[in-house]
């Protein structure tokens, strides 16, 4: 069985939120125990991540230096979170093989997606990342060429395109080390976002791509048998934040759909997840489950967490 491990940029803090080095260290050791524990059950194990938090941190300091040095552009922001997230995921599974006495190699390839220049989103950037800040803060990057709005009292916020993902450019480099033996980290935050030229060259474009779309995407280029992604909750809820509320457990494509029309899921939050899940298994995966880290293993197995199977 080949699975695609999607881990959630907030499950990769701890439960306040935070995204310290040791916070994120330390998330990567439970999720790292569960993916030893597969591996030695001898299934293979891909794995991508979300890098939310961790490409915000870049962006304070982006602002905090703007005046000093240029801002690293969004692009160079999610390469350099691959690698370092790829490099703590790897210790830590390096560090959980060990202890069982399984001898397995890792490796983490920086790893771009190609979306299309004329996707509506780099026309109209609407998805919102970073803090607020003061307006004369914000003029200082929208002078570098960001593009900011007013949001009222709270102040001005950064926006970007947020694409959709049409091709994993580097998934042969993956699909290698795959077959090959490895253990393999990539794909991290949706994909770096590239652009084809008019010569066929590639160009990084300051835009997010949304990475449970883009771990889907992988899933299906690696003919995943099974995609997993992890949260910071055990299950999808209906009628979230509610006396009503209800763990989903086992559910059809159709009827998550279903669920997702009548508006259960926020688009900013478990929302990506749903179509994602929905994605992989319309398009020929066994069974696609959205749980924590803790239930990695037992979703895998088809017995924890909400589980999308075909109708």
């Amino acid at each position: 069985m080949r699975v695609l491990l999607a881990l959630g940029g907030n499950a990769m803090t701890n439960a306040e939120g935070r995204a310290r080095p040791e916070d994120q260290i330390a998330a990567a050791r439970v999720a790292m125990a569960e993916v030893a524990d597969l591996l030695g059950q001898d299934v293979e194990v891909v794995i991508t991540h979300g890098n939310g938090p961790q490409v915000g941190n870049l962006l304070v300091k982006n602002e905090i230096a703007a005046s000093v040095v240029p801002p690293v552009p969004l692009d160079w922001c999610g390469a350099q979170t691959q690698a370092t997230l790829g490099f703590v995921l790897m210790n830590a599974l390096d560090a959980a093989l060990a202890e069982r006495g399984t001898d397995r190699r890792t490796a983490t390839v920086v790893t771009r997606a190609l979306v299309d220049a004329a996707d509506p989103g780099f026309i109209h950037p609407t998805k919102p990342i970073g803090r607020y800040l003061p307006a004369e803060e914000a003029a200082v990057l929208v002078e570098h060429g960001e593009t900011w709005e007013d949001r009222g009292e709270k102040g001005w916020r950064r926006v970007v395109a947020s694409p959709e993902p049409r091709r994993i450019v580097d998934a042969d480099a993956v699909r290698t080390l795959v077959d090959a033996g490895f253990v393999v980290v990539a794909n991290g935050g949706g994909g770096i976002p590239v652009v084809e030229e008019a010569d066929g060259s590639l160009s990084g474009v300051e835009a997010v791509i949304d990475k449970d779309l883009g771990a889907a995407l992988l899933a299906r280029t690696l003919a995943a048998d099974v995609l997993v992604i992890g949260t910071d909750v055990p299950h999808a809820v209906l009628r979230f934040g509610t006396p009503e509320a209800e763990p989903l457990g086992t559910v059809t494509v159709a009827q998550l759909r279903a669920y997702a029309a009548e508006g259960h899921f926020a688009s900013g939050s478990m929302g990506p997840k749903v179509d994602a899940a929905c994605r992989f298994v319309e398009q020929g995966g066994t069974r696609a489950v959205i749980t924590d880290l803790a239930h990695i293993t037992g979703a895998v197995r088809g017995d924890a967490g909400t589980v999308v199977v075909p109708d």
